[in-house]
């Protein structure tokens, strides 16, 4: 327990599958399942595992596209893959994507772990496939992580880390500032300061004091707990405040686009009804001009006949 730290340096099924890393014996199938497998990584897989970094809680609709224009943003990509069903060819909800650089890598697991992506928060880690010696994937029982709801729980990775234990041996509270109350009470006992009643007096002090500590550290982890839980949910809340804003901007939008339409459509009506409407007067002056004129053409006619009708009446009377 003296190496004791709350993300694993080298996976171990059995402490992957405790809370503090601290059992002995596994508790579920699963955990047995991950011991007893001979696991070795796929030789097929290229580039540098330590420029690599696996991006995990997709959604299902996430495409390539959209993954390369995320993570583009921190850094030159040399590859990237998007996990598919060999049958299906559906997304399985995780993919790798290999940098060019350390500093993009190291970036990009900062600032793009909880990244919220098509309504989806990412996780964001390391590959360890190729760098967490006995590495054993969920598959066959081991990996970190993992849903309450499946009862396959494991620890030690970034997402959930070990927690300290609570039944520490000397080395590791004096290691951790438990202050070697069992050796300084040695000292006294020997030195004769100490009285042996005072020693049970002293213990059971001591006791109380260690389960407060301990109650401390407790209440400490479910306190951050708590905060991390407040983070998401603001987190969440903002983004669906964002999604409701766009998708009203885009809706009023759609309004302003629809309402100049039909004030266009109505503006090419009304100039067509006045067109025609000018047409028709026109074509009506047209027809009442021609009309006057021919009256005027039947009336000079009609003069001109009577004239020639006198004439030839004067013209007659004259010849008796």
């Amino acid at each position: 327990m003296n190496d004791w730290s709350p993300v694993a340096k080298v996976y171990d099924p059995l402490k992957a599958g405790s809370i503090d890393g601290t059992d002995v014996e596994p508790h579920d199938r699963a955990v047995w399942r991950a011991m007893v497998a001979r696991y070795k990584p796929n030789k097929a897989v290229v580039g540098d595992p330590l420029l690599t970094l696996f991006v995990a809680r997709l959604n299902p609709q996430t495409t390539e596209e959209k993954l390369n224009e995320v993570f583009s943003n921190y850094g030159d990509i040399r590859r990237l893959r998007l996990v598919r069903d060999i049958v299906t060819g559906f997304s399985k909800g995780y993919a790798f994507v290999e940098y060019k650089e350390e500093r993009s890598v190291v970036r990009a697991r900062r600032d793009a772990n909880k990244l919220v992506v098509d309504q989806s928060e990412l996780f964001v880690d390391f590959e360890q496939e190729r760098t967490l010696k006995g590495w054993v994937p969920r598959r066959l029982g081991g990996g970190q992580g993992g849903k309450k709801e499946s009862g396959q729980l494991r620890f030690g990775g970034k997402d959930r880390p070990f927690r300290k234990p609570i039944n520490l041996p000397v080395t590791m509270n004096q290691e951790w500032g438990g202050g070697g109350r069992e050796c300084e009470r040695e000292e006294r006992y020997r030195d004769g300061s100490l009285s042996r009643e005072r020693e049970t007096d002293w213990g059971s002090r001591g006791r109380r004091d260690d389960r407060g500590r301990e109650r401390g550290v407790e209440r400490e982890y479910h306190r951050e707990r708590r905060d991390r839980s407040y983070e998401r949910e603001s987190t969440r809340e903002r983004e669906s405040t964002r999604e409701r804003e766009s998708t009203r901007e885009r809706e009023s939008t759609r309004e302003r686009e629809s309402t100049r339409e039909r004030e266009s459509t109505r503006e090419r009506e009304s100039t067509r009804e006045r067109e025609s409407t000018r047409e028709r007067e026109s074509t009506r002056e047209r027809e009442s001009t021609r009309e006057r004129e021919s009256t005027r053409e039947r009336c000079d006619r009609r003069e001109r006949d009577d004239r020639r009708h006198r004439d030839d009446k004067y013209r007659h009377r004259d010849r008796r």
